[in-house]
This record gives C-alpha cells, sequence and structure tokens, in this order.
C-alpha cells in the first residue's frame, strides 16, 4: 500500500468529494483506510445504561484507496506516488515537484 498513517489525503471520488483529511488507520487486505471527517455514517443505537445513552450516532466507515489521492507535503498539490530505489533503501516521492515525501 502507498499510503501511510498520518499522510494527508484528498477525496477525488464520491459522496466526499473534495474533502481533505488524514489517514487515522489503515486496512491493507482491504484495500481501505479510515480518514477523520470523511465517510462518515449515522447508526440508531439503543439505550443501554447510563454511560450509553443511545440516539444517532455518527460512524466513520473506511474509504477504498481508489477515490484518494496524496497531498504532497512540500508543494501542497494532489499527486501521485512515486518511488525512488537506492542500493539500501526505497523512498517515496512526489510525483510533481520530485521531494521525497
Amino acid at each position: 500500500m502507498k499510503f501511510k498513517k498520518g499522510d494527508a489525503i484528498i477525496v477525488t471520488i464520491g459522496k466526499d468529494k473534495g474533502h481533505k483529511g488524514k489517514i487515522e488507520k489503515l486496512f491493507p487486505q482491504e484495500g481501505t483506510v479510515t480518514v477523520a471527517g470523511v465517510n462518515i455514517s449515522k447508526r440508531h443505537m439503543k439505550r443501554k445504561d447510563d454511560k450509553n445513552p443511545g440516539g444517532i450516532i455518527d460512524i466513520v466507515k473506511p474509504i477504498n484507496v481508489s477515490k484518494l489521492a496524496l497531498v504532497c507535503p512540500a508543494c501542497g498539490k494532489q499527486t501521485r506516488i512515486g518511488w525512488l530505489v537506492s542500493k539500501n533503501e526505497k523512498v517515496r516521492v512526489c510525483r510533481k515537484c520530485g521531494k521525497k515525501i
């Protein structure tokens, strides 16, 4: 997976198109990630006790990585991820400005 926890992303497709956020959790087997404030759904919860009062609760659902694009920290533009391979390391680079991510 090209994305890592804490990467700044922008949503390119769907109901949340144009929203920006940071990756909170990765699910590499499913090819999805959770992003704060993106792909929120509502869940009706029944009251259980005083700590869990119930009601309509917002839940952040995972979103497919194909709907996301990385925002380069150096140039601030939406970009794809490239790789720079040397003898001992493999580094992610921005395709627009060429700087390391």
